[in-house]
């Protein structure tokens, strides 16, 4: 089984081998999720809520590409050069933005699983990226694409660097340097990916994704929470801002709403954890845009 160790180790082998290229990359999902959790953990500084759920385990790195690597995709080579030095390979149906590296004798256990992403399809408008639903693609090809988050809109405002260090899978010590979305982002994209998993069964419903709403508010620092209220009048008349704000209406707005329901069922809640407080957080930074009589 995959841990955070692990992912640790695959991330750093990655950040070793496009030393000295332009790339930088941003590290969102779980793992992302994470990586915010310990600095602030041991800081001392205060964040929005004080309860935290225990850190869910996960067994795969979002990296989010800006996008001006993929407008320049010579910029690009670094990266796909390091996937192929490291034994990585591509996942069938999802050519070019998915990338696994097997575990042990040639086996899905203990594999390791990559998804490249980049902000939206919007970004790339009067480039030479061709842009579908599913995929970003450089011209010239570099045999990397990126799968398009539409409502990651904010993905490069406020990232927050981070200093990764650890050992390589040959036990050398490595310090790499990555970046974190910042909480208004990651809020968002989790919104939206628990709208659209919330009926599937493969994907628990979507507690997950509701339990790391959680996780990202209660780990917002004061400077971010201040900055996230900035980011939410500047776009508030995005469409994508809207239906975030509709989404925490109609699912996270009261205890008997489906977002909280599948946080409470996670295996990951307990008592103790500051709900109202959470649900009054997520309502400030989406308020409603649904008029009441």
């Amino acid at each position: 089984m995959i841990g955070m160790p692990d992912l640790k180790t695959a991330l750093l082998d990655l950040l070793y081998e496009v030393q000295g290229s332009n790339i930088k990359l941003i590290i969102g999902g779980g793992f992302g999720i994470y990586l915010r959790e310990a600095p602030v953990s041991t800081s001392g500084i205060r964040t929005v809520l004080r309860e935290w759920p225990e850190p869910r385990s996960t067994n795969d790195l979002d990296l989010f590409l800006r996008p001006e690597l993929i407008i320049e995709s010579a910029k690009l080579k670094p990266l796909q050069e390091a996937f192929q030095n490291l034994g990585y390979k591509i996942v069938p149906g999802a050519e070019k933005y998915q990338f696994i590296k097997l575990g042990p004798g040639g086996s899905e256990a203990g594999s390791i699983k990559i998804d490249i992403l980049t902000g939206p399809r919007s970004l790339f408008h009067g480039t030479g990226v061709k842009t579908d639903r599913r995929r970003a693609r450089p011209n010239p090809s570099v045999g990397i694409h990126a799968h398009p988050v539409e409502e990651a809109i904010t993905l490069e405002k406020g990232l927050r660097s981070e200093t990764l260090a650890g050992r390589l899978s040959n036990g050398e010590p490595w310090t790499g340097e990555v970046f974190l979305p910042h909480a208004y982002t990651f809020l968002m994209m989790k919104l939206f990916a628990f709208r659209d998993r919330l009926n599937d069964a493969d994907k628990e419903f979507g507690r997950y994704h509701a339990l790391d709403t959680y996780t990202i508010l209660a780990t917002t620092t004061d400077d971010e929470w201040r900055y996230a209220l900035e980011l939410r009048d500047e776009y508030e008349d995005q469409p994508f801002s809207i239906e975030a704000r509709n989404i925490v209406y109609k699912y996270f707005s009261a205890t008997d709403r489906l977002g909280v329901i599948r946080l409470m069922e996670s295996a990951y809640w307990r008592r103790g954890l500051q709900l109202d407080e959470f649900m009054s957080a997520l309502q400030e930074l989406f308020p409603s845009t649904i008029q009441t009589v």
